[in-house]
């Protein structure tokens, strides 16, 4: 398997987990933050499900400027999923642009004077800026909803909510 198609594979298997938390997303707390310094509920789960797309664009541009910090807040839990959805459209076709060959070619963050901030290869930053802070901000978002009250989803294994692999009971037999 190439390494791009083992990206694509991750990205798959990663979506279907951020769905599930995704899901569980409630729109009357969309507002809410833990804290006064915290992304609000709706701008974290819309980061959610955008960072694949977005940072998969973000490397096919080098050198690539510092981008704009903000976050938009979903207004509706009705559009994550369909946003996580396109972003992962996004994102595999962005990998599948970039190929084998290009996952070692040097990537560069640079400020508004083209002075370089960051240089890592392109693989590096696929794997820690689009798949790690995917998960990063996956688990981040299932703190908050824990916070609200909302039962969690498997993610790697079982939640305190729900365990896939749990045999279910059959009543005993006489």
């Amino acid at each position: 398997m190439s390494m791009i198609e083992g990206f694509i594979q991750e990205l798959d298997q990663e979506a279907q987990t951020t769905r599930r938390v995704l899901e569980r997303v409630p729109t009357d707390r969309l507002g809410w933050k833990p804290h006064a310094k915290s992304m609000s509920l709706g701008q974290l789960a819309l980061h959610v499900a955008t960072i694949p797309g977005l940072v998969s664009s973000i490397v096919r541009q080098s050198p690539h400027p510092v981008p704009q910090f903000t976050q938009p807040a979903a207004t509706s839990s009705a559009e994550l999923l369909p946003a996580l959805d396109a972003s992962v459209i996004e994102a595999k076709q962005n990998l599948r642009a970039i190929g084998d060959t290009g996952l070692a070619s040097s990537w560069q963050l640079v400020d508004g004077a083209q002075n370089e901030i960051m240089s890592m290869p392109v693989g590096a930053v696929v794997r820690t800026i689009m798949l790690n802070h995917w998960y990063h901000h996956r688990g981040q978002l299932s703190v908050y909803l824990r916070e609200l009250g909302v039962p969690l989803p498997s993610i790697y294994g079982p939640s305190a909510d729900e365990n896939p692999f749990a045999v279910a009971s059959t009543a005993a037999s006489a």
